[in-house]
């Protein structure tokens, strides 16, 4: 009786880090990874970087993206933090 009373706050403890921090971060990063198998071309995006950029065409792991008329880029989908909404 007295070692589970000694170890009932540590599972407390294990049982509020998992719902607190493990489980978002989970749900998040599977967002995050729907998100990028879902890029078409012509969706804007914002990279690591701070650009905001138009996927001209989406490969296996690299995406090649337009960062304006003349210049064509290939970034890693890794580094495509959102999808650009514009608020306007």
């Amino acid at each position: 009786m007295e070692i589970i009373s000694q170890l009932l706050p540590f599972v407390f403890l294990i049982a509020i880090m998992y719902f607190v921090i493990i489980r978002p971060q989970q749900k998040e990063a599977k967002n995050k990874k729907a998100m990028i198998e879902a890029l078409a071309k012509g969706d804007k995006v914002v990279t690591a970087g701070g650009f905001i950029v138009t996927i001209h065409k989406v490969e296996e792991t690299f995406l090649s993206v337009k960062l304006n008329n003349d210049v064509v880029s290939k970034i890693t989908k890794d580094s495509v933090l959102k999808k650009f909404e514009d608020e306007a």
